[in-house]
């Protein structure tokens, strides 16, 4: 695949976006492709401490998610859309704000969740993914929206990551690093997500990084790859 120009992806929660695609978007844009997040949720249920003053939370995870986009080559440049963790809605007002930053940011390829995922348990996951499938659908027609008063965009690529049946593979050996670097920078999640205590840790921080290794050398010996990141490419958009 062509490295595009421009890409946005579309997460439910920060830290989303380095889990998903973080070596593919760390490639892109050491090759020159300016990268965007959009992040649906304001990600204030993520911590395990019910004493969490999530006002803070949501201040901080907003800072760690452009700190993680810098890490990946990208310029910090993150959309907040701030639908309550938890609650995000697969709505017509919801889809109205993916198609305008589309249109607004004109990516030529859009990243997200795979909604079609079987038995995905977290509704945000399921429907930030909806949500990029159906705002490159209003996004790209001019009768959708148009009040927005942008012109319509249509991306040439979709690649949803978490896939049950990828067909797509991004050779990402050499931004494995890269990748650890982000999603290091979500230093709010590394007890909940990462299982890490402490980045001074080493035991600890090794172990998240062989399962991030082992995961990427699974996925890319699927072409052969040492290491790779898997989707769902939909080009027919």
């Amino acid at each position: 695949m062509t490295v595009p120009a421009r890409a946005l992806a579309v997460a439910a929660h920060p830290d989303d976006v380095e889990f998903g695609c973080g070596a593919t978007f760390a490639k892109w844009a050491a090759a020159g492709c300016e990268i965007f997040h959009l992040v649906c949720t304001d990600g204030s249920k993520g911590s395990w401490d019910p004493a969490e003053d999530t006002a803070r939370l949501v201040a901080l995870r907003q800072e760690e998610q452009r700190s993680a986009s810098r890490a990946l080559g990208g310029k910090g440049e993150v959309v907040f859309l701030g639908w309550p963790d938890g609650e995000l809605e697969c709505g017509l007002r919801q889809r109205w704000e993916v198609a305008y930053w589309i249109r607004k940011l004109r990516p030529d390829v859009v990243l997200g969740h795979d909604p079609w995922k079987r038995y995905r348990l977290h509704p945000d996951h399921r429907n930030a993914g909806f949500l990029a499938c159906d705002g490159i659908v209003a996004a790209r027609d001019p009768h959708f929206f148009p009040e927005q008063e942008l012109a319509p965009h249509r991306p040439s690529t979709l690649l949803l990551w978490e896939a049950d049946e990828p067909d797509h593979i991004e050779d990402v050996d050499g931004y494995v690093d890269a990748k650890l670097a982000a999603l290091f920078e979500h230093r709010s999640q590394l007890r909940s997500t990462m299982r890490i205590d402490d980045l001074d840790d080493a035991g600890q921080v090794a172990a998240f990084r062989e399962r991030v290794e082992r995961r990427l050398a699974e996925h890319g010996a699927l072409a052969g790859l040492a290491r790779g990141e898997v989707f769902k490419r939909v080009t027919d958009l």
